[in-house]
């Protein structure tokens, strides 16, 4: 399918409302993923509505997965024999304002907490482009936003309750459990059912979103700390075509010391005058509201509004972890596969994020900069493109976004992740039969 074909098939499906966006997807009976690029192992699925429910499913089964909003383009999450579903809560579980905490299902979507944690007059540092995705699924794969300043989406995780491979429920806590808890934050699903999360929280606040437009590649090569320092959360979106990047989403709070002055250029991109869409061509009715207008944190800080598919489904994605140093360099190495890319590529997005402890996040002990390719769904074509991208970035160490699709060697991921022991040792405290090991982890942690 060519970009028009796919921009004209996406813009009739994209502005449609949805009640539950990433479940309610195709019309046959075969269990996939969200993007429909991938056919699950088995469709044996059990939905527990209580924790018990869920202990008592675990304790019976040999081997499965916990299946969330399914939005992985890869098999992190597959099972061939059985799927566990948890049916998350209407309400948040308790805010505990003194500690600044809130404990939630961890199949709850961010969509759903936000505008409760709101109404009680608090926010979360930091959300990702869509809020359609689950708390606890989101955490195990380091998934994030953009900002200097502003971790992934683990790490204002705080506690988790798990129930491990006996069926038994455990809690592990940063203020109790140190090492271990790092370990298990970002675990991959490969530590237990998690089944309530507590994550930080601070003083609700608002925010502005603007948005420009066309600004020349050599602007970022030469002021790309100033460009993503300028505000709360900044992303770069490029097609990689003309030496140029498309638009810069800039989202800044509203507050002393925070806000974005907005100019009519910025750095030689124009101020835009109408909302757009990260691929521009496509209609912005599904996008948070932009031109500087104020709304709420979980309002401005995704890309796409909760009430709308974020897109029509049909692509696939990847996306790789710099180390921040390398930032400049790593762009101009994929600049220069643009004529490879580009007639695949639907978007690329750069974003920053902060360096953690969490011991399996792509951030552990490093700032990172993420360049995120939004493809066509021609998986063979992508499929060769890859490896030339991961060549390209492999003398910077780039490590790979755990739920989008790579293929750099199992070799390759415990050389760069310098806790993977630590890692499986701990999951084999928990897990020791591998009852929640699949071909992935096999392959790629455990193999």
């Amino acid at each position: 399918m060519n970009k028009r074909r796919f921009i004209k098939l996406f813009s009739g499906m994209a502005a449609a409302p949805v009640v539950s966006p990433l479940l309610t997807l195709l019309p046959d009976s075969k269990l996939k993923n969200w993007a429909g690029n991938l056919e699950y192992g088995t469709e044996n699925m059990y939905t527990a509505s209580s924790v018990e429910q869920a202990r008592d499913f675990v304790g019976k089964q040999a081997k499965l997965k916990v299946l969330g909003t399914r939005h992985c383009f890869n098999k992190i999450a597959d099972s061939t024999t059985e799927f566990l579903s948890l049916k998350p809560a209407d309400e948040l579980l308790s805010v505990n304002a003194a500690e600044r905490t809130v404990t939630v299902d961890g199949s709850m979507t961010y969509g759903h907490l936000c505008p409760l944690l709101h109404e009680q007059g608090f926010a979360l540092h930091n959300l990702a482009s869509l809020p359609h995705i689950s708390i606890a699924g989101s955490s195990s794969t380091a998934t994030h936003g953009s900002g200097d300043r502003n971790g992934n989406l683990a790490t204002a995780v705080s506690a988790l309750e798990l129930i491990t491979a006996g069926g038994d429920t455990i809690q592990l806590s940063r203020q109790k459990d140190g090492e271990k808890f790092l370990g298990a934050v970002v675990g991959l699903g490969a530590l237990g059912v998690i089944t309530k999360v507590t994550l930080d929280i601070q003083p609700a606040y608002m925010m502005r979103q603007y948005v420009y437009l066309n600004m020349p590649l050599d602007q970022v090569k030469d002021h790309f700390e100033a460009i993503e320092s300028s505000a709360y959360s900044v992303s770069l979106f490029t097609d990689w075509r003309n030496k140029n990047v498309n638009e810069l989403w800039i989202k800044s709070r509203v507050e002393e010391g925070q806000a974005f002055a907005p100019a009519p250029e910025f750095f030689g991109a124009k101020g835009a005058t109408r909302n757009f869409h990260p691929i521009a061509a496509l209609s912005a009715e599904n996008c948070t509201e932009q031109m500087g207008v104020p709304g709420p944190w979980y309002e401005r800080l995704p890309h796409f509004r909760m009430g709308f598919t974020p897109s029509a489904g049909k692509e696939l994605q990847s996306e790789y972890f710099v180390p921040r140093h390398h930032a400049v360099e790593a762009i101009l190495a994929v600049e220069r596969l643009h004529e490879q890319v580009s007639p695949h590529l639907l978007i690329t997005e750069i974003r920053t994020i902060a360096a953690d402890n969490l011991w399996m996040s792509p951030c552990y002990q490093q700032p990172c900069v993420t360049i995120h390719f939004t493809w066509k769904q021609d998986w063979p074509a992508v499929r060769k493109l890859l490896p030339v991208i991961e060549n390209e970035l492999a003398p910077f160490k780039a490590r790979p976004h755990w739920g989008k699709l790579f293929t750099i060697s199992p070799a390759e991921l415990k050389s760069i992740y310098k806790k993977m022991p630590e890692f499986i040792e701990l999951c084999k405290t928990y897990d020791p039969n591998g009852k929640f090991r699949n071909e992935f982890l096999n392959v790629n942690i455990f193999g």
